[in-house]
């Protein structure tokens, strides 16, 4: 039951990851465009200079949560590697609940109002003849913040499910 309440929180960052990975070739495309543009021709937009950016930043904070899901986090093991499955799991319920979890609450608690007075005034460009979408960058935050919970649950629930399940295989690894 856990599992299957895990999957469906994960499906919300596969569909995201899905998207968002496309914003990584528009992200080179657009380098390129910009690097042609300016070294061929000697013309030069900020905007699509601002382009790139948003598109990084796009790329990175929606996609965190599905890094999560792929366990493409960098991680520190010091005791992690020689712990066994459900040892890991342990290890990875702690930092959900004692790291992850609070931190995504408290960033999200703490950026909304300025999200909410961007919004309220139509935020606009970064540098003078950017994109006048300020308030999109903002929002990222606390979509950033989301997914990572989503995920974050989803992680925690598969952690519990293998601590409450005996595994014959950790026997075996804490005697070799």
């Amino acid at each position: 039951m856990l599992e299957r309440l895990a999957d469906r929180l994960d499906r919300l960052n596969r569909l995201v990851g899905a998207g968002v990975r496309w914003f990584a070739l528009a992200m080179v495309l657009l380098q390129f465009a910009i690097v042609v543009l300016r070294y061929v021709y000697g013309i030069s937009f900020v905007s699509l200079s601002e382009g790139v950016l948003y598109l990084h930043a796009f790329l990175f904070m929606l996609g965190a949560g599905f890094t999560l899901l792929v366990d493409g986090h960098v991680r520190v093991d010091i005791f992690y590697a020689k712990a066994t499955r459900r040892g890991r799991a342990g290890i990875d319920a702690a930092g959900a609940l004692l790291l992850l979890l609070p931190s995504m609450v408290v960033l999200a608690w703490h950026s909304w109002p300025s999200v909410r007075n961007s919004w309220s005034v139509m935020e606009g460009a970064i540098s003078v003849g950017g994109i006048p979408a300020s308030f999109l960058l903002k929002s990222l935050i606390p979509a950033f913040c989301v997914l990572l919970i989503v995920q974050g649950l989803a992680c925690l629930l598969r952690d519990i499910a293998r601590l409450a399940t005996p595994d014959t295989a950790d026997k075996d690894e804490t005697r070799a």
